[in-house]
């Protein structure tokens, strides 16, 4: 069977800017695909690509399959493509139930103007919220008192509520703590264990290397391949992120200071000293 979401080279372009440059990748059900790199890499443009907000330049992407043309955010969502931006779209000083079911209130249907249903939308809003673990006693609390942790899963219970079968997930651990990473990884791998395919876009390797299973690691724009986690270490994509050569420079570099650090001060002059006349002498 074809993966859910497959992209063959996806080339997106700003004017002369290249932001893609040839990406290939895929995530199936079941699985965690960790789109890794630094800040410029591309991750952003190739969600927005995903979400229906840029259409590529050139390249197909497959949706269980088929080519399929992404022209809107509305038109992702048909197709069961949900994204959790980093900002969230969640208003803090409303209730939980309402952040839920922001733009899509359940109404009632016995009044003639359609008034918002409040019992049967608090009733959704706690129940969907204990399927990912979390219990919440009073669904008119406000999202401002919650941790950043649990906003991360009212993002991602609301999106699966709504139908996603590919969950996209823009750095949900980049402003949290420790304890509150764990927390949204854990419902991360619980999404994964219920079937839904899961892209979630990081720079940090170290939460990304648990959960995810598979990689594809961007850099300047370009792939550099994507590998399931049985066939690359945490190491070896660490360095493939940060580019073997400029790590070494740095390595190097970073021991010049310590060894410097070591010398006493009156060694340390002198060392400087006698390389100041050396590079006068040259």
């Amino acid at each position: 069977m074809a993966d859910l979401i497959e992209l063959r080279n996806v080339v997106k372009m700003f004017g002369t800017v290249i932001a893609l440059n040839g990406v290939s990748t895929s995530v199936d059900r079941g699985q965690v695909l960790a789109l890794l790199g630094d800040n410029g890499a591309g991750k952003s443009t190739l969600i927005k690509i995903l979400a229906g907000v840029y259409k590529p330049t050139s390249g197909e992407i497959f949706v269980e399959g088929k080519i399929t043309k992404l022209r809107s955010p509305r038109d992702a969502q048909h197709h069961g493509i949900a994204t959790v931006h980093q900002h969230l779209s969640i208003q803090p000083l409303m209730s939980v139930s309402r952040n839920f079911f922001m733009g899509r209130e359940p109404t009632n249907i016995r009044h003639p103007l359609g008034i918002y249903n409040v019992k049967e939308a608090n009733e959704i809003a706690r129940k969907e919220m204990l399927k990912m673990g979390i219990d919440i006693r009073d669904p008119n609390q406000i999202v401002g008192t919650m941790s950043g942790g649990e906003r991360q899963v009212l993002a991602i219970a609301r999106a699966i509520y709504f139908g996603a079968k590919v969950l996209i997930l823009d750095e949900p651990t980049a402003a949290l703590g420790v304890k509150q990473a764990g927390v949204v990884l854990k419902y991360i791998a619980k999404a994964r264990a219920d079937g839904l395919a899961v892209i979630l876009i990081t720079h940090n390797v170290h939460h990304a290397y648990p959960i995810a299973d598979r990689f594809t690691i961007l850099k300047r724009g370009k792939s550099l391949g994507s590998f399931m986690k049985k066939d690359v270490s945490r190491e070896e994509v660490l360095a493939m992120m940060a580019g073997g050569e400029e790590l070494e420079e740095l390595e190097a570099e970073l021991k010049e200071f310590q060894r410097a650090d070591s010398l006493p001060q009156s060694k340390y002059e002198a060392a400087a000293a006698a390389e100041q006349a050396k590079n006068m002498e040259a």
